[in-house]
């Protein structure tokens, strides 16, 4: 009995140690994300500086209009990185609801491009229309983060990304794809990515990004919470994919009120 108290008392301590690093994770993402972040807005208020400036000293008509179309593109490109920061920062309940996975993609790569362009990788985006996904917008935009960073990551030196949307009529899923031309992963580490501690990397890279051995294992629960699943092909030396399969959103069908024809009085027989 004791021994089954001290087992029960065991996995208790186990899983609040998960909770605490999973809640660790996301704030040193966090993190990195608001350092990379500083930088992209400092630029944007560089260029939103200087145009203004240009407006204000010239007064011909074409050179004022070309700032203020300079300013407005700086100030959506800064209203898009504090939609994806807020989208990824947000405390959201656990609910599910029709999700538009090409916003979550376009909101989650203004997040790492200004990582993307420092090391040199380029983006293929084959975001086909698809149905919405019965998806929590919040949790798969952190999965789609994590792969994102692991992606960058298995390049150093610079490759391709692509990310591609398409939709499984036959089984009624939406899939999100993410695979790069980086190093790949051994066969014989392929079967534990998914297990809790177990890395491939042997710590943070030079940005202080990875190595946690959380990243998979939690993307994989939070896909099995949506009743979906992570798929991974990957071969040592030409690359890596993950699939993401979400159920599609059932859309209701219209509602067509029809009226039914009136039928006309009877008309009473004559008697004579």
């Amino acid at each position: 009995m004791a021994g089954g108290t001290a087992s029960s008392h065991d996995a208790e301590k186990i899983a609040l140690l998960e909770q605490q690093l999973r809640q660790a994770q996301k704030l040193t993402a966090m993190g990195e994300l608001v350092s990379t972040t500083t930088h992209e807005f400092n630029n944007v208020l560089t260029t939103i500086i200087n145009y203004a400036k240009l407006g204000l000293r010239q007064r011909d008509e074409p050179t004022r209009t070309k700032a203020l179309e300079k300013i407005l593109a700086a100030g959506q490109r800064a209203a898009r990185i504090t939609t994806g920061i807020l989208g990824f920062a947000r405390n959201r309940s656990a609910g599910q609801e029709p999700t538009d996975l090409a916003r979550i993609v376009e909101d989650t790569l203004v997040l790492v491009e200004r990582d993307f362009v420092k090391y040199r990788i380029a983006l293929d985006k084959q975001l086909a229309s698809v149905p919405p996904a019965l998806a929590n917008g919040n949790q798969i935009q952190q999965v789609l983060l994590n792969l994102l960073i692991n992606a960058r990551q298995a390049m150093p030196s610079g490759g391709q990304i692509v990310i591609k949307l398409s939709h499984d009529a036959a089984q009624n899923l939406v899939d999100l794809m993410v695979r790069d031309t980086g190093c790949g992963i051994p066969a014989d580490k392929l079967p534990r990515i998914f297990d809790r501690f177990f890395s491939t990397k042997s710590g943070p890279d030079e940005s202080g990004q990875g190595g946690s051995g959380l990243g998979l294992a939690l993307c994989k629960d939070v896909m099995e919470a949506h009743g979906g699943r992570i798929r991974v092909e990957s071969t040592p030396g030409k690359g890596t994919s993950f699939t993401l399969r979400l159920p599609a959103a059932s859309v209701p069908a219209p509602v067509i009120l029809t009226t039914a024809p009136i039928a006309a009085p009877a008309v009473p027989a004559s008697s004579g």
